[in-house]
């Protein structure tokens, strides 16, 4: 019995996350409802300038909730020369070795704008570019290290961001990521599943996507892989081979 009040309780608090998650998002932006001559990405990027100014604020409780020292155990493992896809506001600044030498880009100026304020304010140095993730102006085997976190959620094509990943990685470097996943428990998948419709048409965001799947179709191998939080956040770190 008290198993299954247990199993109700979790399954209660992840729709809670869920629906946190999205009213946070859908408040702080203007609507995300698509006229019909715009593109996804086009979308996603009129969201995000909307919701600059009031991303860190919106986003604070959620990440204590649901992903509190994901940004240190990501950022904490990049090396060399590092890149950062759909930085936003800058939230993984702090987090990083002094040592890397990072670029960040983003498809919103907006975030830029507030990422570059905190730059300033921590004495970081930091190569801050708009820029679209899914058509990378690098050369190929550029990076030693990428970094996504919260960011796959809302590139409209994950896949070809990770197989950009893929190519401005040097044979051997790094892919971190931190994201909110398509849960292995089904009762919160199932939640999920009924949610993601309108997340994606009002909070630019994608509920039920499987990052570790789309790093392996892009040629990663997978070095290591957690779940946590009833199965929707996932920490990743992938590995270019280096014969590629």
């Amino acid at each position: 019995m008290r198993r299954i009040a247990g199993r109700r309780a979790s399954l209660l608090l992840a729709a809670a996350a869920l629906a946190l998650w999205m009213v946070i998002r859908r408040l702080a932006g203007t609507s995300g409802a698509k006229p019909e001559s715009e593109s996804e990405t086009a979308r996603v990027q009129r969201y995000y300038d909307a919701f600059a100014s009031r991303y860190d604020t919106g986003m604070g409780l959620v990440e204590k909730l649901l992903f509190a020292g994901g940004r240190r155990w990501v950022c904490s493992q990049a090396r060399g020369d590092v890149l950062e896809l759909a930085a936003g506001t800058g939230r993984n600044l702090p987090y990083y070795p002094p040592d890397v030498r990072l670029t960040s880009i983003d498809l919103s100026r907006e975030m830029l704008d507030v990422a570059r304020r905190r730059a300033a304010e921590l004495g970081r140095d930091v190569d801050l570019r708009y820029g679209d993730a899914q058509a990378l102006e690098f050369p190929d085997q550029r990076f030693d290290t990428v970094v996504a976190t919260l960011a796959l959620c809302s590139i409209p094509d994950e896949r070809r961001a990770l197989s950009e990943a893929m190519r401005v990685l040097r044979p051997g470097g790094r892919l971190l990521l931190l994201e909110h996943v398509k849960s292995d428990r089904w009762p919160v998948r199932a939640i999920q599943q009924l949610l993601n419709p309108l997340s994606v048409r009002y909070a630019a965001d994608h509920l039920i996507r499987e990052p570790r799947s789309a790093a392996r179709a892009a040629g990663f191998e997978i070095e290591h892989d957690e779940r946590a939080k009833w199965g929707i956040v996932e920490r990743l770190r992938a590995r270019k081979p280096a014969a590629v």
